[in-house]
């Protein structure tokens, strides 16, 4: 049975954090199932694992080409694995799927976060005299024995299930759109697509670990509404994005804005808003400094940065609430807000700080490893840095948060770079140009809204162009009213008609 992931990705650990995935030389019954008992109970809500059989670990990586498991084995191994799997108290199932890498076969165990955890399992599966059983959890890169404080911990945090892996009783499997799954599955390039045409919806939801409950009343997980659903507002009200856009500042004059709102699954919001703010809001600046060749180049807000604070609105919000994520675009930056606000797990040292926020709890564990199959996130605890590193590497000011005292919203300001203009104007007005009309245009109307003095000769010089053709692009924005010229020949400026 193939798996709903790249199997190269998770031998690489490109997408799974390396505290996930395990690497087995050989079938070894009792060390394997301790592991998968560790991922089941899941403490720190990461996800639960995988297990790699088959494949030998060298300085912390596999060793390639991969050593495999003998073909004759592999029936063996899985004929074993369904006694084991009785031995967990509750009963617990894992994943199983035969890959083949490098030329020969792995097997592959995949241990989602189990409902019903804890889970114990005995010391040794393979002996029958020994009954003694034990709770195992994940300790770095290994599964140790839950005692005292841990195991307390434990039982408390099985009470707690992830939002976003509870089910569902008003999701119905017409409402879980089987073209977004495919997408999906073609996007991460996971065997299961070839299988689908053979599969019901429901069948489908059951190998993605999707369902939950008993075989008589499965139930739908939300994440599945979450990612495969065209209007998961029916479940999870205001599942979308706003975005806003004051161009002169909410304060300054709250009655001049524009607005413009993202619905559908949680992937297609994330798209549809960043193509929005790359389209509208994003411009690059080029200085051509006189005393170098080089040009410098800056942008008013790094891609990236904006696209980790977007998922991570959506991926960390609680869609308990009935609130959207807002986007506000003023000319000193923008405020990304979503509620509800930072896990209590998180200092407000941290908070201060703004470099990276560790939080052992998380409100959609599946959802966030959605999302990073389709790299739209780098993983738990990195995003914060990410931004960082993106407004550094820019030139531009660092990213900052804001909450109250109960922790009820998340607001991050991302500010626009020193270097910019009136950046929001810009583009407010660019968006009426018509589309044939050359960038360099807009280039033009950036100077002159930065500078109405400018002359024509310093417009030539920025932009490295003649002046006949600077008054060429003046000549078609005064022809179609964008731009008219004031004042005398000598003492002249430009208006924009904004």
């Amino acid at each position: 049975m193939a798996l709903p992931i790249n199997i190269e990705d998770l031998l690489l650990r490109n997408k799974v954090e390396g505290n996930r995935v395990e690497f087995k030389k050989g079938w070894n019954p009792t060390s394997i199932y301790h592991s998968i008992c560790a991922f089941a109970n899941d403490l720190d809500n990461l996800g639960g694992g995988y297990i790699i059989i088959g494949v030998e670990e060298e300085n912390g990586m596999p060793k390639r080409p991969v050593s495999g498991i003998p073909t004759e084995q592999l029936d063996k191994i899985q004929q074993q694995m369904v006694g084991f799997n009785n031995l967990f108290a509750p009963y617990y199932l894992p994943r199983v799927s035969v890959e083949e890498m490098d030329g020969t076969n792995v097997v592959v165990i995949w241990a989602p976060i189990g409902v019903n955890r804890p889970y114990s399992i005995r010391l040794d599966v393979t002996n029958n005299n020994d009954k003694r059983e034990a709770f195992y959890v994940r300790s770095g890169t290994s599964s140790i024995i839950a005692k005292g404080e841990v195991l307390s911990e434990l039982r408390d945090m099985a009470s707690r299930i992830p939002f976003d892996s509870r089910g569902n009783p008003d999701i119905k499997e017409n409402d879980i759109d089987f073209v977004l799954i495919r997408e999906y599955l073609q996007i991460v390039n996971s065997r299961m697509v070839n299988e689908l045409k053979y599969i019901s919806t429901m069948d489908l939801l059951e190998r993605m670990d999707l369902l939950t409950g008993p075989t008589e009343q499965q139930m739908i997980k939300n994440v599945a509404a979450m990612m495969f659903c065209n209007h998961p507002e029916k479940f999870f009200p205001y599942t979308q994005i706003s975005v806003v856009v004051f161009p002169e500042g909410k304060i300054q004059n709250p009655n001049r804005f524009s607005e413009k709102t993202f619905k559908g699954s949680v992937p297609t919001i994330i798209r549809g808003a960043m193509q929005y703010l790359k389209d509208v809001v994003i411009m690059e600046y080029v200085l051509k400094p006189k005393d170098r060749m080089q040009s410098e180049r800056w942008f008013n807000y790094p891609y990236q940065a904006l696209e980790e604070s977007v998922v991570n609105a959506m991926y960390h919000r609680d869609y308990q609430e009935q609130q959207e994520v807002e986007i506000t675009v003023e000319p000193d930056g923008i405020r990304i807000l979503s509620l509800s606000g930072p896990d209590r797990s998180i200092s407000n040292e941290a908070l201060e700080e703004c470099s990276n926020l560790h939080s052992r709890r998380y409100r959609n564990n599946r959802l966030g490893d959605f999302l990073k199959e389709l790299d739209l996130t780098e993983g738990r605890c990195t995003g914060i840095p990410t931004i960082q590193d993106e407004l550094t590497r820019n030139g531009s000011p660092r990213a900052s948060i804001e909450t109250d005292r109960d922790r009820s919203y998340f607001l991050m300001f991302i500010p626009v770079h020193e270097g910019c203009g009136n950046v929001v104007k810009i583009n407010e007005i660019a968006q009426r140009l018509p589309k044939d009309c050359p960038k360099i245009a807009q280039r033009t109307l950036e100077m002159i809204i930065q500078n109405p003095n400018i002359t024509i000769e310093q417009l030539s010089e920025k932009l490295s162009l003649s002046e006949r053709t600077i008054k060429n692009r003046l000549s078609l924005l005064k022809k179609e009213g964008f731009i008219i010229r004031a004042g005398s020949k000598t003492k002249g400026y430009w208006v924009v008609n904004s």
